[in-house]
């Protein structure tokens, strides 16, 4: 392994280095590219990253430079996948273990929160589990409803797991790098609608921290959170809030449901004193519900006006491309529920 000091950036708006303009797609590559080239013990595992350059075609070509011991194609059994990166972990690998979809991380449930998220609580510190499990989630491409979950969630209920949900290619980059060098087991839920997203992505080796929030936008009217795919939905309704309205709204990236960041949305929402959650996954035991449950306890001297949450709809999300279209968050829903608490 190399020596390295990669510069810490918390925001792409701090940033005035020289950039490269990317694809999310291209951000994630190089991420995986660079630390394979830094460190050795770097080995990426999962059905069809190899020969076929992956799924999304985020290991294009990683198979013919690094050689099939660091690049291992593996069979359609995503239990032995997660299982066996978590030994490899354990024995001082740093696995990159991809799993197609989130939908399929079901079927390696068990290894994924009772042994990645537990072995090193459980042997007091004696092992870790530097373990990256890199997936895609959400729905759009009418995929049928087994195959569109948005369940980060589900997965951020257990301690000892961080889930990171990136929007932009900086952030990709960035918090893959993060999570790579870290001692603890990630979860890198990647939108498959934003691969082909472009954005300016530093030159130089850069880092963000997990666990850190970011503002996407500043406004003094109400307070949007949210993450992933919905940033830019969120975004989109904040421009048009504004030009419309005359509503200023502040977008808040969480980037981690776990660990999750709620400073800078508490000291948003003591300015604004008004609050819309928008999260693609279904509305009950989801992220809204645990942010407006923790604004409403610790902020509620502020609040003058209940948190709103936009949500996909309670259903299983429809193949019919109108009717899953019409079951997911959009920028009207979102301008509705900012025009009702207003």
């Amino acid at each position: 392994m190399s020596t390295f000091s990669p510069t810490v950036i918390h925001s792409e708006k701090e940033y005035t280095g020289e950039t490269d303009r990317k694809s999310v797609r291209q951000a994630i590559s190089d991420a995986l590219w660079e630390e394979m080239e830094r460190d050795e013990n770097v080995f990426i595992m999962g059905e069809e990253v190899g020969v076929w350059g992956g799924t999304y075609a985020v290991t294009r070509g990683f198979y013919d430079h690094f050689g099939e011991r660091r690049v291992r194609d593996t069979p359609i059994s995503e239990m032995v996948i997660v299982g066996a990166a978590v030994g490899a972990a354990m024995n001082g690998l740093r696995p990159i273990a991809e799993i197609m979809t989130i939908n399929f991380a079901f079927v390696a449930f068990d290894a994924i929160v009772n042994h990645a998220a537990k072995v090193r609580y459980m042997f007091g510190g004696q092992f870790t589990v530097p373990l990256v499990i890199r997936t895609t989630t959400g729905g759009g491409r009418q995929l049928g409803a087994t195959h569109s979950h948005s369940p980060e969630a589900l997965f951020a209920h257990f301690p000892g797991l961080y889930v990171v949900t990136p929007s932009t290619p900086f952030d990709a980059k960035g918090l893959l790098l993060s999570a790579i060098r870290d001692d603890n087991p990630v979860l890198f839920v990647e939108h498959s609608t934003l691969y082909q997203n472009r954005g300016l992505v530093p030159t130089v080796d850069y880092v963000v921290p997990l666990g850190k929030a970011d503002i996407k936008r500043e406004g003094s009217d109400v307070t949007i959170v949210t993450y992933a795919k919905m940033v830019e939905i969120a975004l989109d309704a904040a421009e048009r809030l504004q030009d419309e309205e005359g509503i200023s709204a502040e977008v808040i990236d969480l980037r981690s449901l776990r660990p999750l960041d709620l400073d800078p949305v508490l000291e948003s929402f003591k300015k604004t004193n008004r609050c819309v959650v928008v999260e693609e996954g279904h509305p009950f035991a989801s992220v809204s519900g645990e942010i407006a449950a923790r604004i409403q306890d610790e902020a509620f001297d502020w609040m003058d006006a209940p948190v709103k949450r936009v949500n996909q709809e309670d259903v299983p999300l429809p193949y019919s491309r109108e009717l899953e279209q019409s079951a997911l968050p959009n920028a009207d829903k979102v301008i509705a529920a900012v025009k009702e608490i207003m």
